[in-house]
């Protein structure tokens, strides 16, 4: 009966000890760490090797529910993944153990919760961007194509293909360069 850690950040520039901490306190053999966005299990290569080595009688845990899913179907996926293999999901934070049907309703709720706060935190971020744009403080991201440099070559009499290995840009961005 192994206890296994998973501790999660969203960005490369948090940090993760505070969860690690937490969970090999209450004793965790093994502690997986990933600075990865929860809004989807996709990429999330640490989270797939705990659920492909954990065993039966293995319990999962994490500090907080939010730290393994924003999403109640993701949420779902990985319990059920537990349950097929005969291990459980526990949180040193709130009251889950999927050892027990009070812990498995508790587990439900609050994966509602974070799915919701998912939601809502999208929604503020879209009303901020909607503002920054009509203030004209908000242009979006930096260009990632030189479109001088396109038009250079082109007018070299280099062709759409070589420009773009050249510049290492897609040929669709090269296009839309020579359009403008």
């Amino acid at each position: 009966m192994t206890m296994i850690g998973y501790a999660r950040v969203s960005s490369e520039d948090q940090d993760c000890s505070v969860q690690v901490a937490a969970l090999e306190a209450v004793g965790c053999s093994v502690v997986r760490t990933e600075k990865k966005s929860g809004t989807t299990t996709q990429g999330r290569g640490e989270l797939e090797t705990v659920l492909s080595f954990i065993r039966e009688g293995d319990t999962l845990m994490v500090t907080r529910i939010d730290r393994l899913a924003r999403s109640v179907a993701d949420l779902e996926k990985i319990v059920a993944t537990l349950k097929e293999k005969g291990a459980f999901l526990r949180a040193t934070e709130q009251p889950i153990d999927t050892s027990t049907p009070a812990g498995v309703a508790f587990l439900q709720m609050l994966g509602v919760f974070a799915q919701f706060e998912t939601a809502i935190r999208r929604e503020r971020q879209m009303e901020g961007i909607a503002i920054a744009k009509a203030k004209g403080v908000y242009k979006g991201r930096k260009r990632s194509v030189n479109p001088v440099g396109i038009k250079a070559l082109h007018a070299e009499g280099v062709g759409p293909t070589e420009i773009a290995k050249r510049l290492g840009v897609g040929r669709a961005s090269v296009y839309r360069a020579l359009a403008a």
